[in-house]
């Protein structure tokens, strides 16, 4: 198998792999909302409480928003992994929702919710290892840097708790969990990035290995 060819496939399967683990972690913090939840997904939460259709779908639905406004202001085509983050999240979140059974005690909805954060983080890291798109909520982020001047830190955290405050407004699950999100998924991703790419260009090169070994006794009987 040509190299390129080798490389993109093993990308695109960390980028695809990496979307469901991050919905399956949103979808358990989810079910673990007495704690609170992440802060676009209380927004999510509100949305669908008040207008109806799901968690997913108005996850995409925002996304749609951010990505048309984000290439307005860059004048510039999403790339396509924007694109499939933004739709394939929204599926993946829905379809666990859908699978995944509301824990009945507190302690287990502790759990479950801390479980799902650790898991958001992973996902998180495996799908950002690729680099072929951020998600929509990124590119806003980056945006609101440019547009205000701010650091990127400082637009991230106005970014979260405004529409933290909006998805509370809209009577979302906002608690001790949301703050939980907010300051610690960001410290998860430091450790889970570096460890998805190392693990997938790990995978590149022994697939590079492999390639060299089956080629080496074609190439010693060919030049026999």
């Amino acid at each position: 198998m040509n190299k390129n060819i080798r490389t993109t496939k093993i990308r695109w399967t960390y980028f695809t792999i990496g979307l469901v683990i991050l919905a399956f972690g949103i979808s358990l913090t989810i079910q673990g909302r007495a704690l609170g939840i992440g802060p676009w997904d209380v927004f999510h939460y509100g949305l669908f409480k008040q207008f109806g259709l799901t968690i997913g779908t108005w996850s995409i639905i925002a996304g749609i928003s951010i990505v048309v406004l984000t290439s307005l202001f860059y004048r510039q085509w999403p790339r396509i992994g924007t694109i499939l983050n933004m739709v394939l999240i929204g599926v993946f979140i829905d379809i666990f929702n859908w699978i995944l059974v509301e824990p009945e005690t507190l302690s287990m909805q502790i759990f479950v919710f801390i479980t799902g954060t650790v898991i958001m983080a992973l996902g998180i890291g495996v799908y950002v290892a690729p680099d072929l798109g951020a998600g929509p909520r990124d590119s806003f982020m980056l945006m609101l840097s440019d547009v205000l001047g701010w650091k990127v830190s400082t637009s991230r955290n106005v970014m979260e708790v405004t529409v933290a405050l909006l998805g509370w407004l809209l009577q979302g699950p906002v608690g001790v969990g949301t703050v939980f999100i907010a300051l610690m998924l960001g410290t998860m991703v430091g450790y889970s990035l570096p460890f998805a790419k190392s693990t997938m260009n790990f995978f590149m090169k022994k697939g590079e290995q492999n390639e060299n070994i089956n080629k080496g006794p074609l190439w010693s009987n060919n030049n026999d």
